[in-house]
C-alpha cells in the first residue's frame, strides 16, 4: 500500500476514534437539558411566587398609608368642625366627615383582607420553594452520574485529539489539507473503499483505468463525483 495512503488510514482510525468520544458525549446533552429545563421551570413559578408576596406586601404598605392620610385628614376635618359656626359650613364637614369614615371602612376592611392575601402569598412562595429543593434533590444523584460521565469522556476526548494531532504529523502538509477540505465538505469521512466498481460514498462508478489505480494502491485516487478519497478494501 502506497505510504501516504497508510499515514491517512492512521490518520482517520483516530479522527473515528475522535468522533466516536464526541458522540459519546452528545449522547449526555439531551437528558442534561431536560434536566435543565425541569429544575428552570419550577425556578420560573419560584420567582413568580416570591414577585407575589413582595407585591402583596407592598399593597398592604400602601394601604397602611393611605388609611393613615385619611385618619389625619378626620382629624382635621373634626378640628375644623369645633370652630365653624356656620350651618352650612358645619353640614359640609359633618358630610365630608361621614363619606371619608365610610371611605376609611373600606380601606380598613381591604387592609384586614390583605393580611391575609399576604399569609397566601407567602404560604405559596414556601411550597413553591420546596417543591424547587425536592426537584435539586431528586436530580442530584444523576446531575453526578451525567458529571462523571462528561469527565471520563471528555478526558478520553482530550488523549484521542492529541494522538489524532501526532497522527497528523506524519501527513505530507499537501495532503493533509486535502483530506481536511473532504472532511469539512459533506462526506463524514475522507477515505472510503471502493465498492464494486463504485465508489464506497456516493455510489458514483469509478472509470476502469481510475480503478486500476486504487486496486493497485499506489497512488492517491479521489472520486470525480464527491471528491472523497477511494481505496481498495482488502481481499
Amino acid at each position: 500500500m502506497h505510504a501516504d495512503l497508510e499515514a491517512l488510514f492512521r490518520l482517520q482510525e483516530h479522527d473515528q476514534a475522535v468522533m466516536a468520544i464526541e458522540e459519546e458525549l452528545a449522547v449526555l446533552e439531551p437528558e442534561t437539558a431536560a434536566l435543565d429545563a425541569e429544575l428552570a421551570q419550577a425556578e420560573v413559578e419560584l420567582t413568580t411566587a416570591q414577585r407575589g408576596v413582595e407585591e402583596a406586601g407592598t399593597r398592604r404598605v400602601e394601604l397602611e398609608g393611605r388609611i393613615e392620610s385619611y385618619r389625619v385628614m378626620q382629624e382635621r376635618r373634626r378640628q375644623r368642625l369645633e370652630w365653624v359656626r356656620g350651618a352650612k359650613e358645619a353640614s359640609t364637614l359633618m358630610a365630608e366627615l361621614d363619606l371619608a369614615r365610610t371611605v376609611l371602612a373600606k380601606e380598613e376592611a381591604e387592609w384586614i383582607r390583605s393580611a391575609d392575601k399576604v399569609q397566601e402569598a407567602e404560604r405559596r412562595a414556601a411550597e413553591v420553594e420546596s417543591r424547587v429543593e425536592q426537584v435539586r434533590a431528586a436530580q442530584a444523584p444523576r446531575r453526578e452520574e451525567l458529571a462523571a460521565l462528561r469527565a471520563e469522556r471528555s478526558d478520553r476526548l482530550a488523549s484521542a485529539r492529541a494522538k489524532r494531532e501526532d497522527a497528523a504529523r506524519s501527513v505530507r502538509p499537501g495532503l493533509l489539507g486535502q483530506y481536511e477540505r473532504i472532511r469539512r465538505g459533506r462526506a463524514r469521512l475522507a477515505l472510503y473503499a471502493l465498492h464494486a466498481d463504485a465508489c464506497g460514498h456516493c455510489y458514483t462508478a469509478v472509470p476502469m483505468h481510475r480503478r486500476q489505480s486504487i486496486q493497485d494502491g499506489q497512488a492517491i485516487v479521489t472520486c470525480e463525483a464527491c471528491g472523497v478519497m477511494i481505496y481498495a478494501p482488502n481481499p
